[in-house]
């Protein structure tokens, strides 16, 4: 009866347009009154989302925000642009290349997909146009490469997926994510160089050496940050939650020397950081409500049994997780879905004896794909409303790609060593 009642209030909540956050709650707080009164319900759940938040890991998150506002302001992100474009911009497609490596390096430092997809839409997206890109692929591959900063550290939905798992190491996903995501850029880039030359896009001007090596020196202090953030925590120098407050620093030092960046932005960045912060902060106090309830009607632990009796194959299981997730990921936003789906499926596949980083890494990797679907896809409403476009006409592009990086999450699910080695290699 419990679980029934938490399904469905929470589809009918979300059916007739609640919010996300507001969903999760209320239908956390049904589920209790089936069980106890009315008031101790109330008071469990509002325990449950202030003990969820009670966290030094989660402060990493506005930190990491509020450097990814910086460097959009700050001019950070034109130098990754400029680099870039030197080193592909003369490919078949080269605009479309620039557009993804500059959304892995961009993503990297600044760990937020929608930072990334508004900052290069509205950087490349009316270059792309005039150079003879349609409008909707431009967007496309937009929205598709600007998720892979969620996977390349340093990644905000990781430290989400730390805190849901129970505590795997921040470091060991951080350093996991980086041939996952360098993998989906590059088959971003196939697909990207495939579909340009059969619609014949113009390739840019060939590359220069003195021009690759003179936007890289100018993009060289923006890349330094990475050195400094993964290394730091790596070396054990500081924690995620250090690296995140290092970064800010980083960053305001940068855009002070690049003087793109006055102090009378300054409110309007920390306004924006805190309602960006406050969503997600929601999103998880709910979210770890509902876990906790799940938790305690013996949920995970049912799902376990269940999938468990269907096989102990590890393969056909990992297929059912991921096509379920995928499900998920078009109709969840990636916060919520990591917290309250991790407790449910990472006992399954620790059971198999997978390792709880590798599927971290699989967990965000598919949840990607869905913040580039309708009817929640962040990234897509983003994407499609800095291009000046609609989601009907993106949808043709997005196609092939949606391809490339199925193929990139089926690949990483089923060849573990391309998550795991670099933890391996530095000791995690």
């Amino acid at each position: 009866m419990e679980v029934l009642i938490l399904v469905l209030t929470f589809l009918i909540l979300i059916a007739i347009g609640v919010p996300v956050a507001w969903s999760i709650g209320i239908s956390s707080i049904c589920t209790m009154l089936v069980s106890i009164p009315i008031i101790p319900s109330f008071t469990t759940v509002a325990q449950r989302m202030a003990t969820g938040l009670d966290s030094f890991s989660l402060l990493a998150i506005p930190f990491f925000v509020l450097a990814g506002q910086i460097m959009n302001k700050g001019g950070i992100a034109r130098r990754l642009v400029a680099f870039a474009k030197s080193l592909v911009g003369a490919l078949p497609g080269g605009l479309a290349h620039v557009n993804i490596i500059a959304a892995m390096l961009f993503g990297a430092i600044s760990g937020s997909a929608v930072a990334a997809v508004s900052a290069l839409g509205s950087m490349l997206g009316a270059e792309m146009e005039k150079e003879g890109y349609s409008k909707q692929f431009a967007a496309a591959v937009n929205v598709t490469s600007s998720t892979t900063g969620l996977v390349i550290p340093p990644s905000n939905i990781l430290i989400v997926y730390s805190l849901a798992s129970g505590g795997v190491s921040i470091a060991a996903l951080f350093l996991a994510g980086y041939i996952p995501g360098i993998l989906t850029g590059l088959m971003l880039m196939v697909t990207a160089a495939i579909w340009s030359k059969y619609r014949k896009f113009p390739a840019g001007e060939q590359i220069k050496l003195s021009k690759v090596a003179r936007t890289f020196v100018q993009a060289l202090p923006s890349l330094f940050l990475l050195v400094v953030v993964i290394g730091g925590i790596v070396v054990g120098i500081f924690t995620a939650t250090e690296a995140s407050a290092v970064a800010v620093l980083y960053c305001l030092v940068l855009t002070y020397l690049y003087k793109e960046l006055s102090l009378k932005e300054l409110p309007d960045i920390f306004l924006s950081t805190v309602a960006t912060t406050a969503i997600v902060l929601l999103l998880i106090a709910t979210s770890m409500s509902m876990s906790w309830i799940m938790a305690y009607e013996n949920i995970p632990q049912a799902i376990t049994d269940a999938m468990l009796s269907i096989s102990d194959n590890k393969f056909v299981i990992l297929l059912i997780i991921n096509l379920l997730l995928l499900f998920v990921g078009v109709f969840m936003d990636m916060t919520p879905a990591v917290l309250i789906f991790t407790p449910i499926f990472l006992p399954v596949v620790t059971k198999l004896g997978m390792n709880p980083t590798h599927f971290g890494i699989i967990m965000v990797l598919n949840l990607c794909i869905g913040l580039c679907t309708p009817p929640v896809g962040s990234v897509l409403f983003v994407g499609v409303g800095v291009a000046g476009t609609t989601i009907q006409k993106v949808i043709r592009p997005l196609l092939p790609l949606f391809v490339a990086m199925l193929v990139s999450l089926m690949l990483v699910t089923y060849i573990p060593a391309l998550s795991l080695w670099l933890p391996k290699l530095f000791g995690f």
